[in-house]
């Protein structure tokens, strides 16, 4: 049965916003741009550095959601005789922003684009991330261009990447793309993005990497109210992300061949974390034999299943501890790999709306040429770990926060309701306290057994019904109790 979506409207809007502006100058988030970064942000929309090469008769598209604006990748995809050829522009974001000037100090106090229901907080001005340096289509504008050959099974045999001019044919969304390659009507180009999507995750099962595909909750603005769904990733999303990942493992490898870098690193989960979650595949009635590899039953899994979706969430907690590993002097760091992706890998496909990958993207090109980096790239790579750490949580924080104070607006006027859901997560050492996840409305939130209350241990993966005890949108919290 559909999921009823559910909305901000009259009253519940008053104490939405205050909570989002309450939450914005918690996180000490940057509002607007200055008179002089707006300057010469015009002046770098109207002059920008343009390469030499010219690729505009390639014809590039775009996937993403129908809203965005800010179009960081654009690709081609065709056959070649013994395979395949990508071709994956990256928006140039180092054609507009001077090394030093007040664009460059402003995206490093920002490091990332943050996300709120009612607006972004864009990393650079959106002259330039939503007009001069976005991917639209239609356009001409500077990209670094990723010309990556495939074999027949997917695998890389040629990778190049220089700087061009490009023009994106069209901007495609992932429900059409999907809707497309479901009905056979796409043209080759995109037709391939699912073959050479399914390849991909061939190689990401052999070499032991993992996607996971959890329903995540999306929050959307329609007609000046806000909705709260789950929104299931579609084939296409996963196969469009093939195309990312592929991009960052190319320019990882390329980094550590020349020795000088920037690499997304993810240590391998220690044995007491997967030992936690062996014991909580055994309390959802999950079979996970010993000979069978973490990967492979993440594999096996069917997110729509409660119990299977229950496990997905609680895998995600052995992503986390990722950061940023800086190498230079051809010394190879001692973690180079990502655990996920299961072999080195480097963010750089998205330097509109996030600071590391326009100097992957640099540190890239000079590494194609046999070239040193330039000095401006290097004097700020030890710096980078430390500031996109300091970014990466604060713009988790937001992301998160940002939910939950929308969940305890739509749900204020509802306390002491019951509802109908699964709990998705209990506490080791307090099982009377977990997770749940309703069913109607899209909402994930605290359960806890009340004081006074019998306190028999939350069923982890089972339907329950609940009573909602606390919805405030001013400390962004609800809680459910279980009926």
């Amino acid at each position: 049965m559909p999921r009823r979506q559910i909305r901000v409207t009259g009253a519940a809007e008053a104490p939405l916003r205050a909570a989002l502006r309450a939450l914005r100058t918690e996180l000490d988030v940057p509002e607007a741009f200055g008179p002089q970064v707006l300057a010469e942000a015009e002046r770098a929309a109207r002059e920008p550095t343009l390469p030499a090469y010219d690729a505009t008769d390639i014809p590039l598209f775009t996937i993403d959601p129908p809203t965005s604006t800010d179009l960081d990748q654009a690709m081609h995809l065709s056959r070649r005789p013994d395979g395949y050829r990508v071709r994956y522009a990256i928006a140039d974001v180092a054609a507009f922003v001077v090394p030093g000037g007040l664009l460059d100090a402003e995206a490093h106090r920002r490091v990332t684009t943050l996300y709120f229901p009612d607006g972004r907080i864009p990393l650079h001005p959106p002259l330039l991330s939503e007009g001069a340096a976005s991917l639209l289509p239609d356009q001409t504008c500077p990209a670094v261009l990723w010309t990556i050959d495939l074999d027949a099974d997917g695998r890389p045999t040629a990778t190049d990447v220089r700087r061009a001019l490009v023009r994106s044919r069209a901007k495609l969304d992932y429900e059409s793309v999907q809707k497309q390659l479901d009905t056979g009507t796409a043209e080759e180009p995109l037709a391939l993005l699912k073959d050479i999507g399914l390849l991909r995750e061939q190689q990401e099962v052999a070499r032991g990497g993992i996607s996971l595909n959890v329903p995540e909750q999306e929050i959307t603005e329609r007609d000046g109210t806000y909705e709260l769904a789950y929104r299931a990733p579609l084939p296409a999303d996963g196969w469009n992300a093939q195309i990312s990942l592929l991009t960052g493992m190319a320019a990882a490898e390329l980094m550590l061949a020349h020795g000088t870098g920037v690499l997304r690193t993810l240590p391998a989960a220690p044995d007491g974390a997967v030992g936690r979650l062996r014991r909580t595949a055994r309390a959802l009635r999950i079979d996970w034999p010993h000979h069978v590899s973490y990967a492979e039953l993440i594999r096996s899994l069917d997110p729509h299943l409660p119990h299977h979706a229950a496990f997905l969430q609680e895998c995600t907690t052995l992503l986390r501890g990722a950061g940023y590993t800086v190498f230079r002097g051809r010394v190879t760091p001692d973690l180079t790999t990502h655990a996920a992706v299961a072999a080195p890998y480097t963010h750089c496909t998205a330097p509109l709306r996030r600071l590391v990958d326009r100097y992957a993207s640099e540190l890239c090109l000079a590494a194609a040429v046999g070239e040193e980096p330039p000095e401006w790239v290097l004097a700020a790579l030890d710096d980078l770990p430390k500031r996109m750490a300091e970014g990466t949580r604060r713009a988790g924080t937001a992301e998160r926060e940002c939910v939950d104070i929308v969940e305890a607006a739509l749900l204020k006027d509802r306390v002491g309701e019951l509802f109908d859901g699964t709990v998705v997560d209990v506490q080791e050492r307090e099982p009377t306290v977990g997770t749940v996840q309703l069913e109607s409305p899209a909402v994930v939130a605290r359960i806890k057994s009340e004081e006074g209350a019998e306190k028999l241990p939350l069923p982890l993966g089972e339907r329950l019904r609940v009573r909602l005890t606390q919805a405030d949108p001013g400390s962004a919290k609800v809680l459910f109790a279980p009926a």
